[in-house]
């Protein structure tokens, strides 16, 4: 058997094996992977002299401790396995041994020691850290006579951690009883002994191998946070500290010294890390001396004369950054504990204050990663001023000194580096992690704006003034990179400037931050910052002028400069400042609408020459012939900001200060190209040429753009309308175009939801002109092609249409209700294969109801039962009722119920007297005898439902409804529905006070039961 293993992991594991011997010998080894005794031949091939190959004793190995680890063995097993192996050790690791295990081997080894130890501790193996210190040597040749088993040792003590007590491993509760019981046993038993080791080693270490001492530094460093640390603290441990964390020389960070350095410094972080009381914490701060250590290395070399070249230790200087961020962070801990004496809060302030500089000089470093590290300690230091503020009013003098220098680091650290290269694409990843950054940095900003609000203001107003005051000099100009830091910090000033109000309030400035802001602005405008080169200071500039386009409200004398900025920004030669130009000159055009009447021509004649639209496939196209050229511009991204082009010509030309022929010849000047581009592609796109039928999605997009920038009013707003008539005009011939292309393409998704977008903005310009053209949209967009989700929005779209025009469409919904209903009913009928057609289909059914309660709701009832649509109400009340009664969706089916009310509101006539023997008076004949046939039964029937849960919150409202049907019932069909509601109630097994009860509530308002009803069901399904 042994051979047969052997055998099997050489074929699977030589490269030149054929594939079938391969898989064989794969299958074997799984095979044997799950033999419940499989384990026992692999450790005999493991421990075997002669030893195996590597890759069969790593095999065996991994065998073995798959079996140990998954708990497959007893205990006399596990007792077999550790006898071997340690049998196997005491071979190998012995002093002056030649035949040492690759790291692979040890690592397995150490592994699967470990997960014996978990196993045998506490039982059978009470000698497991003796067994293996007896290994490494007597205490005065440790780490020399057999380097080997220190090794080994050091190892396992340290993989013991991280299987017990590292708090990043998730554990089942039983998982974190068994190693807490563990840790107790080592406290009690064992630590006192690893400590010595600990000692012994570090006594040694100018003796020993520096990669040992590193060793024994990480696992201290790891053992610390759950041993006693008066055990690991002596004055060998903390002298070999002192002497390792300051050492000096030209070593790097890859070096045996520089990481034994690093180790020495992890271990101070960890060690004052440890949970303990507050004075105990600041006592053990002040015992390390670690003031003076950090002070030592932040003037070495290493840390200070090397600092701005490229032989900089980053890797110490993030090691020391971390270890000043542990001490900071646990001294402001103890500084913000209720009940702390106040000598440690003293003496947690001078530590606050010795440590202050070395927080800056890191936070300030020009590597974001060493930044990164403090930044956890600066935050909680700025909450507890910002705790202080709050809850006394002022800040304890001694801190206010601390706020101008932490201001003043944050916004230096926002700035860009020297090296920064701004959009350069192979910088790409280094400038997001960058703009990530500025988000933290941004959050201690705010943090220092909320414990001193007026150092803040005059901060920022002096960095930004400063800034454009250099603009004017003659030899200290400022470079890119100072005016994207001034630009960015006014960008964000403004979240103080127009907190409240905005930056106005009566036309005066709205409160001080505002008066600077303002200033900023009036100064950024007049200096011709827009004509700067460089495309961080030019995308800024937009997005200033867009985010505080309240300035302009007030100084319309800087709008026709600003705007020529926009036309300029807009043929930029950079593709991300030239789409983002298109895209925010829209938006500065829609603030200030009414203030560009004079100037709309000039406008549409200075972005003209870039509404030619050109589409492009995604994949296979001519390089040569491409129009989205630069920078990684998306095509898709390309089209979608030229579309803000159109939407901001229709958008200047709509106000009403330029005169309607005016208005007539701007959406002339750029719907008549369209339309004529539209008829040249449109044949091509009809015989299936996929960059001809985009270039016609494209072209009605662009109309649906134009049209909403001319009107975004809708149907069914009470306040504004479309346009004068002549400009509806041309858009009716617009939208008779996209009719044409849409009759052709409708199999087209693309076309049919780029037709749908412009259908709902035609509204808003030709109002009621549409209506004789629905059918023809209905019969485009609700095609036997279309999807669930596109039939979803356009009914939603349709409803606001039959709402807005109720006077006016009666006879065309009359014509047009059929064959919509009949396409509804073909997409409800649809099988569903997945997440996403159940959502779908969802959504088209509370579209669907939606659109029947707008009709219900607007005295269009009767086209539901007119002569032309007999013929649908059958399957039409069938969906009613059918969804009133799925408990699987609680929105369709109170939707449902919630139409059925209306209906018997509608056609049940007037209502009867309670009590009264009036014959009912439906509205339409046999209303009455119907709705006890079909709908009085649907509340029951929903109760019986499989699924149904009356304790789902949703459930509730589905509830209610159903409880307002019966109350509408009863007061359409009078005492013919009373005896039947009481016998049903009987039937169900109601009491006859509790059927008394029940139409008492019925006979009374109709909030009252639809709460009462909900309240009766919920509690009958107890």
């Amino acid at each position: 058997m042994d051979a047969q293993v052997e055998q099997a992991i050489e074929i699977a594991f030589d490269p030149r094996t054929e594939q079938h011997l391969k898989a064989q010998a794969y299958d074997f080894l799984n095979r044997l992977r799950e033999d419940p005794n499989g384990w026992q031949v692999c450790l005999s091939l493991f421990t075997r002299t002669p030893s195996p190959s590597e890759v069969v004793r790593l095999v065996c190995l991994e065998v073995v401790n798959n079996a140990v680890q998954t708990q497959r063995l007893d205990q006399q097993s596990l007792v077999y396995v550790r006898d071997s192996l340690m049998g196997y050790i005491r071979q190998w690791y012995t002093p002056g041994s030649t035949n040492l295990d690759s790291a692979s081997i040890q690592n397995k080894l150490t592994q699967t020691v470990t997960y014996l130890f978990t196993s045998l501790y506490m039982t059978e193996w009470s000698s497991f850290f003796d067994d293996f210190r007896s290994l490494a040597g007597d205490a005065s040749n440790i780490g020399t006579s057999n380097p080997a088993a220190t090794v080994m040792y050091l190892r396992i003590i340290g993989s013991i951690h991280d299987e017990i007590a590292d708090v990043m491993i998730p554990r089942t509760a039983q998982e974190q009883k068994r190693s807490n019981d563990l840790k107790d046993a080592i406290r009690a038993r064992d630590v006192g002994k690893i400590a010595v080791t600990w000692q012994e080693v570090l006594s040694r270490w100018r003796q020993i191998d520096l990669s040992i001492t590193e060793m024994c530094l990480r696992t201290i460093a790891k053992w610390v946070s759950w041993v006693d640390i008066n055990l690991v603290l002596d004055s060998t441990v903390q002298n070999a500290l002192l002497e390792l964390a300051g050492r000096q020389g030209n070593f790097s960070a890859d070096s045996k010294e520089g990481k034994a350095r690093d180790a020495a410094i992890d271990t101070f972080t960890e060690t004052v890390g440890k949970k303990m009381p507050p004075n105990d914490k600041i006592e053990l701060i002040g015992y390390l001396n670690l003031g003076t250590i950090v002070g030592q290395l932040v003037a070495s070399p290493a840390l200070s004369h090397k600092r701005n070249t490229p032989d900089y230790d980053t890797d110490l200087a993030e090691t020391v950054a971390k270890l000043v961020n542990n001490v900071v962070f646990d001294t402001v801990k103890v500084m913000d504990t209720d009940n702390v004496d106040a000598a440690t809060i003293g003496k947690a302030d001078e530590l606050l204050q010795t440590f202050m500089p070395y927080l800056l000089r890191f936070f300030a470093d020009e590597y974001d990663e060493i930044c990164s590290a403090v930044i956890p300690s600066l935050t909680d230091l700025l909450t507890m001023l910002r705790k202080n503020v709050k809850s006394k009013g002022a800040q304890p003098s001694q801190y206010s000194g601390m706020l101008q220098p932490i201001l003043d680091a944050i916004v230096a650290k926002m700035k860009f580096d020297e090296t920064a290269t701004w959009g350069d694409e192979d910088e790409m990843t280094d400038e997001a992690e960058f703009q990530e950054l500025r988000k933290r940095l941004h959050v201690l900003q705010q943090t220092v704006a909320a414990v001193n609000e007026q150092l803040y203001i005059d901060t920022l107003t002096r960095v930004v003034a400063s800034t454009f005051a250099r603009l004017d000099s003659a030899d200290d100009k400022p470079n890119w990179r100072d005016l994207d830091l001034a630009m960015y910090e006014m960008y964000l000033f403004g979240e103080l400037a127009i907190r409240n109000t905005g930056l106005y309030a009566k036309s005066e400035p709205s409160s001080v931050a505002s008066q600077r802001l303002l200033e900023m602005m009036a100064k950024m405008v007049d200096s011709g910052l827009a004509s700067h080169p460089h495309p961080a200071v030019q995308l800024q500039y937009m997005e200033i002028c867009v985010r505080y386009v309240q300035f302009f409200e007030h100084n319309p004398a800087s709008v026709p400069k600003v705007l020529e900025s926009f036309v300029m920004f807009a043929h930029n030669d950079n593709g991300k400042i030239r789409l983002r130009a298109w895209y925010l000159l829209q938006r500065f055009i829609r603030h200030l609408r009414a203030q560009l009447g004079n100037v709309a021509q000039n406008v549409v004649q200075a972005i003209g020459d870039l509404l030619t639209i050109k589409a492009e496939l995604p994949e296979g196209r001519d390089d040569d012939d491409c129009s989205s050229d630069d920078n990684g511009q998306s095509i898709d991204a390309t089209f979608t900001s030229q579309l803000s082009l159109f939407e901001a010509i229709g958008t200047v030309a709509s106000t009403a200060a330029v005169p309607v022929s005016t208005k007539v010849a701007i959406a002339k000047s750029v719907i008549d190209p369209l339309s004529s581009d539209m008829q040249q592609h449109l044949p091509a796109a009809r015989n299936g040429d996929a960059r001809a039928a985009l270039q016609v999605h494209h072209i009605i997009m662009a109309y649906g753009s134009l049209a909403y920038g001319f009107s975004d009013w809708m149907p069914g707003v009470k306040t504004g309308g479309p346009p004068p008539s002549e400009v509806s005009g041309e858009f009716l011939g617009a939208s008779e175009s996209t009719l044409i292309a849409l009759e052709a393409l409708r199999q087209s998704s693309d076309v049919r939801n780029a037709a749908r977008n412009a259908f709902s903005r035609y509204l808003g310009v030709v109002g009621s002109q549409v209506l004789p053209q629905l059918p023809r949209w209905i019969d485009g967009l609700l095609s036997s092609a279309s999807s669930n989700d596109e039939m979803a929005m356009f009914l939603r779209t349709l409803g606001q249409v039959v709402y807005g025009f109720k006077a006016e469409i009666v006879g065309i919904l009359d014509q047009l209700l059929s064959p919509l209903l009949q396409q509804v009913f073909t997409g409800l009928s649809q099988p569903t294969s997945g997440t996403d057609d159940e959502i779908q289909l969802k959504e088209l059914k509370q579209q669907y109801l939606n659109f029947v309660l707008v009709i219900l709701n607007n005295e269009l009832g009767p086209v539901l039962v007119s002569p032309a649509n007999q013929g649908t109400f059958d399957p039409f009340l069938s969906t009613l009722t059918r969804f009133s009664c799925d408990p699987s969706d609680p929105q369709s089916a109170r939707l449902a119920l919630s139409a059925l009310v209306r209906m018997t509101s509608i056609w049940g006539g007037t209502d009867i007297p309670l009590g009264s023997t009036q014959a009912p008076a439906p509205a339409l004949p046999g209303f009455d005898s119907f709705i006890l046939a079909q709908f009085a039964p649907l509340p029951w029937s929903l109760l019986s439902a499989p699924g149904f849960n009356a304790k789902d919150a949703q459930m509730r409202s589905v509830l209610q409804e159903a409880g307002q049907l019966q109350w509408i019932i009863l007061r359409k069909a009078g005492i013919a529905y009373r005896d039947q509601l009481q016998s049903e109630l009987r039937n169900l097994g109601a009491s006859e006070e509790g059927i008394q009860s029940y139409m008492g509530s019925i006979a009374g308002d109709v909030m009252g039961f639809r709460k009462f009803f909900a309240s009766f069901v919920q509690q009958a399904k107890r």
